[in-house]
């Protein structure tokens, strides 16, 4: 059975623990697509790494797909008629791959995070979830997961921050940590 994994919370780890998820799907042979709705404005590590895994062998498609899609962290948009077309091109990018038998896990990275502020609307990405194929997963991640996504989700995983390096002694986001 395929299932719809919704990874929230306050906490650190979110995309992270997906990504752990995704390395499994390759090791065993799937096909993955990952977009990230938020991230996009730089490179980000996990796209350099995975990068073996995106190119064509012998003919083959590649395995994974990814597609880092955003214009950066926008908590707080400076324009938001831009942010909801970035959002609604990631969605209609990510769309394809959940109704494509042929990918067996798809990774909305952030995709709640659009449906916080109203970039996408829940309705759709639920009804987008309706046609996901009977034995794929689609993981979604970020932060204030609305509750109508809570009730479709299958596995609901809510991280919670207890301590930050950055709360308590100012260190900020470093590479291969928090990016």
């Amino acid at each position: 059975k395929g299932l719809v994994i919704v990874h929230t919370g306050m906490g650190t780890g979110k995309t992270t623990a997906s990504l752990g998820m995704v390395v499994r799907s390759l090791g065993h042979g799937y096909r993955v697509a990952i977009v990230q709705f938020i991230k996009g404005a730089w490179e980000p590590a996990e796209k350099a790494a995975f990068q073996p895994w995106t190119v064509s062998v012998d003919g083959t498609p590649p395995q994974l797909e990814f597609h880092a899609l955003g214009e950066g962290f926008t908590w707080e948009t400076q324009d938001r008629d831009r942010d909801t077309q970035t959002a609604q091109a990631a969605w209609a990018s990510a769309l394809p791959y959940i109704c494509n038998p042929d990918f067996r896990l798809v990774l909305l990275d952030e995709v709640n995070i659009a449906l916080k502020h109203g970039f996408l609307s829940v309705e759709q990405v639920l009804a987008g979830l309706d046609q996901k194929p009977e034995a794929s997963h689609v993981i979604l991640t970020g932060r204030g997961a609305p509750q109508p996504l809570l009730d479709r989700a299958d596995l609901v995983t809510e991280m919670t921050l207890v301590k930050h390096p950055f709360r308590e002694q100012g260190v900020k986001a470093q590479a291969g940590i928090e990016f």
